[in-house]
């Protein structure tokens, strides 16, 4: 497991509920990125490498994770 003892952890300006309900990331660590739960900031938090965590961006740009009615 990566140690996120020194992980600065970030929201979105875009998150709603005035930031309560999102996700938090750090990126400052090296070979790991950060996810947690903004609502549970001591709870579990999941970790990807660059490449995959790239990956995941680039697919959410592209739409490829939206939801159809």
């Amino acid at each position: 497991m990566a140690d996120l003892s020194g992980a600065v952890w970030r929201k979105s300006t875009r998150s709603g509920n005035g930031g309560n309900s999102c996700v938090e990331v750090a990126k400052n660590l090296p070979g790991v990125v950060g996810v947690r739960d903004s609502k549970d900031r001591s709870g579990p938090a999941l970790t990807f490498g660059p490449e995959a965590w790239a990956a995941f961006l680039a697919g959410v740009k592209d739409g490829e994770f939206d939801l159809s009615d």
